[in-house]
């Protein structure tokens, strides 16, 4: 079969690879789409841990179930499934456990014609999904699922402002507190991308990059009730200015990295919450699934590469100019 595989540092090509076969409880996916995530290009420029080489990446896939390991039901085969990447939560639904691991590292990943996984990681696509849709969903969604709703405990009517506007998980973020009923702004350097989630349900955005944004959020929106967060860096203070007494910060990711100064004194005064996020748990997936089905979601696509120029969407990734997800059709 085809694959994606990584050999080394940027040494990325599409080769011939054997075959997977199922152990006991798994099944093998004949893999329709995959996806990208930040986590692939870390993985492709040698800047994550536990790296192995030859390896093939992905932690986005959907496809249909074509063979099943020994004590397996027998219904899943034939049928149309997404792949939870997020593996070995553990017993604990606070935080995963030492066991955790997300698909593409160290298992190998979905960016490959067929792939090999415990039964326990399917559900059944949504039926108005296609296959590039489903591909999109499963790292962004089920990060921005359990930041949004596990951990940032949304309530029908409060402000929210989604930071950074464009990548996958925060157009999850947008797309889930509008179904859920939240008046929801966002900011972005890309006066092009707030338009775009103005589209999307947003009441409007700022531009972090300008001087003073906060206190025009506070003048045109009034402060957050939840912010949700992944850049870090310098902007971080901007963010609590931008959050309402007793509201919640809820952090998944560190892009530009630590801030320089942590502002201990607006966090307690304020009784703000800074709550830490990664990936969820299998009930995080359930609710993720339950509610795309429920609300008709369907993920924003930027791109789509068919796996013969797997290269591109890479490159695509790595540019960081996209606006939702890039697929890697197989």
């Amino acid at each position: 079969m085809r694959a994606v595989q990584l050999a080394g540092i940027n040494q990325l090509a599409v080769v011939e690879v054997p075959e997977p076969a199922p152990a006991v409880g798994e099944v093998v996916v004949a893999i329709r789409a995959g996806a990208l995530n930040h986590r692939d290009v870390w993985i492709k420029a040698g800047q994550y841990a536990g790296l192995k080489w030859p390896c093939i990446p992905g932690s986005d896939g959907a496809g249909v179930v074509e063979s099943l390991g020994a004590g397996v039901d027998a219904a899943w085969l034939g049928r149309d499934v997404i792949i939870n990447p997020s593996f070995g939560w553990g017993d604990r639904e606070q935080a995963a456990g030492p066991q955790f691991s997300i698909l593409g590292l160290p298992r190998d990943g979905t960016l490959a014609q067929k792939i090999a996984v415990p039964a326990i990681q399917l559900a059944p696509k949504p039926a108005h999904l296609t296959w590039t849709e489903a591909a999109a969903l499963p790292l962004a969604g089920l990060t921005a699922y359990r930041a949004v709703f596990s951990r940032g405990r949304l309530q029908r009517g409060e402000r929210v402002l989604i930071s950074g506007v464009g990548g996958g998980v925060a157009l999850f973020a947008l797309q889930f507190a509008v179904a859920a009923g939240a008046e929801v702004w966002v900011t972005s350097s890309s006066a092009e991308k707030i338009a775009r989630a103005v589209a999307l349900g947003a009441r409007g955005g700022f531009t972090y990059t300008q001087e003073g944004w906060t206190q025009e959020a506070a003048k045109t929106a009034g402060l957050f009730d939840l912010v949700v967060e992944s850049a870090g860096g310098p902007g971080f203070e901007k963010l609590l200015d931008a959050t309402a007494p007793g509201g919640r910060v809820v952090i998944f990711g560190a892009t530009r990295g630590n801030p320089p100064v942590l502002p201990m004194r607006k966090v307690f005064w304020r009784q703000i919450s800074v709550l830490g996020t990664t990936m969820g748990s299998p009930a995080d997936w359930a609710g993720l699934i339950g509610f795309v089905d429920q609300h008709r979601l369907q993920p924003v696509v930027s791109a789509q590469f068919p796996i013969d120029r797997a290269g591109e969407a890479f490159a695509l990734m790595e540019q960081g100019a996209q606006f939702g997800k890039i697929v890697v059709t197989l």
